[in-house]
């Protein structure tokens, strides 16, 4: 007692743990003495009026009387002081459980409202020391439904993925965590200063046919009310997997990014759980009513033609029979062919949209003197794998489905055939062990080092959209082709911020008077 009335401050060690104890001229208090920020020692820190203790490295400031964080950031863990025959003593029993949850988690959305990327990763490792971590998703979702003014994103669709590989890391507990943090940081980034876009009230009874109308007329809130009607009868996603998938093939739509949300759907919700359920389809169901239809513009227009046309001969062309064809003439040899088994015509379009893989030319990254529409790129590409993948579950599902599957899978393989480089070498890329490459291109996503969380989430979508083409043996011929393009794709540069050409297609924009 005399020791700290005279120090002011001193460090006790119990059980592993360093206690900061402060004799202040309001009492005598007692915090962790590592700065909940990045551990530098409060002890060395600066004790100002009102008890508010200031680490000195990073200038956080705490109330030392409540463990209040004053300006950001984590809050302090204090012990209650207690003083007993000139003795101190310290309370260090822990809280019970739901309590320190309860804390974490107001921590977490507070490190999810800022966006701060280092304060999400230590509250997600608290909270998996008190249970199960992947609650954290389950708020996150519901602290985001509705602040996505426009609907699903990447950041759901990737959270789908990365789930996928938290149940395949079982005994890694660091990468699972790493892959809850690259979900839930995405979606902080996609909320950051967002309000809420709240859904119109409204019920009635679940109907598809009403349901895929409202989609059809962009009517977000009839669409919602046949949801909340859905659930309101005890419907589930298996109930209404059908409907989302006709909506998502109803059109283009997105580019292709409907098709592939309404797989994403239904993973999420077998992860999560029902708490998900309605959040997800409620956003899902407004990504749909604002998605474009690209085959009303020109370049897809005779989409419309070529289904009406579907039928023809009972054998599937080959992948290379798609080489160099553009949009028309790639619908045209689908919908001729539209007779042949699904999965063989399927296995064609797969190896053409790999081949576009394969051989994306990267002269389209650097070009300045270019229009608007060759500004294309690895994304671009990549869709055509990730699109791809989506169709053959949906379709292996809902059959009637295929034409409009498989004609949009030419869309993609005719508007990307236009960006090959013809002297790219399969031999150049070709891996001899596929298990083996893609065991490795899964780890080296766990450390992926990029910035934007777009194209992380391309690397994750892709990579394991191709290794499942492979693993359920649905590639056939592509597969070769397939792995190869992933390989190029993983190892080759990205360039994503293009200031002159930007700058010098905005300058010949507006000298056109547009």
């Amino acid at each position: 007692m005399s020791a700290l009335q005279r120090d002011t401050r001193a460090v006790v060690r119990h059980d592993g743990r360093q206690i900061a104890v402060f004799a202040t001229a309001d009492g005598i208090f007692a915090c962790n003495n590592r700065c909940p920020h990045e551990g530098y020692p409060l002890k060395e820190g600066t004790l100002g009026s009102d008890c508010v203790l200031t680490c000195n490295w990073h200038n956080w400031k705490f109330d030392l009387k409540t463990g209040a964080n004053l300006d950001r950031g984590e809050g302090l863990r204090i012990y209650p002081v207690r003083l007993r025959d000139g003795d101190i003593w310290l309370d260090v029993a822990e809280l019970p459980v739901e309590i320190r949850r309860a804390v974490v988690m107001a921590s977490l959305k507070g490190a999810f409202d800022d966006e701060d990327y280092e304060r999400l990763a230590r509250d997600l490792a608290r909270l998996a020391e008190l249970g199960d971590p992947r609650e954290a998703l389950t708020a996150a979702i519901d602290w985001s439904w509705q602040r996505l003014e426009y609907g699903w994103t990447h950041a759901y669709a990737g959270m789908a993925d990365w789930l996928m590989l938290y149940e395949e890391r079982a005994a890694d507990a660091e990468t699972r965590l790493i892959c809850l943090l690259e979900s839930i940081a995405y979606l902080a980034a996609e909320c950051l200063r967002q309000p809420e876009h709240p859904f119109a009230p409204g019920h009635r009874p679940w109907d598809e046919s009403v349901f895929l109308d409202a989609i059809e007329a962009e009517d977000e809130a009839a669409a919602v009310a046949c949801l909340r009607g859905a659930f309101a009868e005890g419907l589930h996603f298996a109930d209404l997997e059908r409907a989302f998938s006709r909506a998502a093939l109803a059109h283009y739509a997105d580019f292709g990014h409907s098709m592939i949300y309404a797989v994403k759907a239904g993973q999420l919700i077998a992860s999560l759980g029902p708490a998900v359920e309605a959040p997800l389809l409620f956003s899902l169901a407004r990504s749909f009513v604002y998605a474009t239809r690209e085959e009303l513009i020109p370049e897809f227009r005779d989409y419309a033609a070529a289904h009406k046309n579907w039928g023809g001969s009972a054998t599937a062309p080959a992948m290379a029979d798609y080489d160099g064809l553009n949009v028309r003439r790639a619908l045209a040899l689908t919908a001729g062919h539209g007779a042949a088994e699904p999965l063989a015509l399927y296995r064609a379009l797969l190896g053409a949209n790999a081949r576009n893989l394969l051989m994306l030319d990267l002269k389209l990254q650097t070009g300045i003197d270019q229009p608007l529409a060759d500004n294309a790129g690895w994304l671009d590409v990549t869709h055509g794998i990730t699109f791809a993948n989506a169709v053959r579950r949906q379709c292996t599902k809902f059959p009637e489905l295929w034409p409009q599957g498989l004609l949009q899978m030419a869309c993609f393989t005719g508007r990307n055939s236009g960006y090959v480089d013809p002297t790219v070498s399969l031999e150049r890329w070709r891996i001899t062990n596929p298990p083996s490459f893609f065991e490795a291109a899964v780890e080296g996503l766990f450390d992926h080092g990029r910035a934007e969380h777009i194209v992380a989430v391309h690397l994750l979508k892709t990579t394991l959209a191709a290794r499942a083409e492979i693993a359920d043996g649905a590639a056939g011929e592509a597969s070769t082709t397939l792995v190869a393009g992933i390989n190029r794709f993983l190892n080759s540069p990205m360039r994503r911020r293009h200031v002159r050409r930007t700058m010098r297609q905005a300058m010949k924009f507006v000298a056109r008077g547009d």
